[in-house]
């Protein structure tokens, strides 16, 4: 039953741009690791990146979540990096007035020219301070599911 159920990262990224990632499984003993890997993903310390296991708070209890370590996490945590990497060109893109296939993520900031945004810019941009795009969600954040 164990490697049928429900496992997910849930990545957030605070408008002052330190993160939460939130896992469904029980420690593993990997969490600075995990920790680590997003840090470098993003450019940022690793300081900066809190890891919960069996986070209760965000993704409850029983129903199969808060399983048993898998070595899926590594994986799902790349795929929701990805996807904020992805919304934040998207609103780095909205908020300098340019076509978001023209920036380039490099050292923590989407970069066109001499124009750019930090993480924690367009974190701050995606709580609120800015306009969002049809159809797009405030906030900086992403779940991947996975069932290894």
């Amino acid at each position: 039953m164990a490697n049928e159920a429900y496992r997910a990262v849930f990545l957030r990224v605070h408008p002052t741009g330190k993160m939460v990632l939130s896992l469904t499984t029980m420690s593993d003993g990997k969490e600075a690791q995990y920790g680590q890997m997003v840090a470098d993903l993003f450019d940022v310390p690793a300081l900066d990146v809190k890891v919960v296991p069996a986070d209760t708070d965000r993704f409850g209890v029983g129903h199969g979540y808060n399983t048993v370590p898998s070595g899926g996490v590594p994986g799902a945590i790349q795929s929701a990096v990805g996807k904020i990497l992805a919304k934040g060109q998207l609103l780095a893109g909205m908020a300098l007035s340019v076509p978001p296939g023209s920036l380039r993520w490099t050292d923590g900031a989407w970069v066109n020219g001499s124009q750019s945004q930090t993480l924690e810019d367009v974190a701050l941009y995606a709580h609120g301070s800015g306009a969002l795009p049809p159809g797009v969600e405030g906030g900086l954040d992403a779940q991947a599911v996975y069932t290894n």
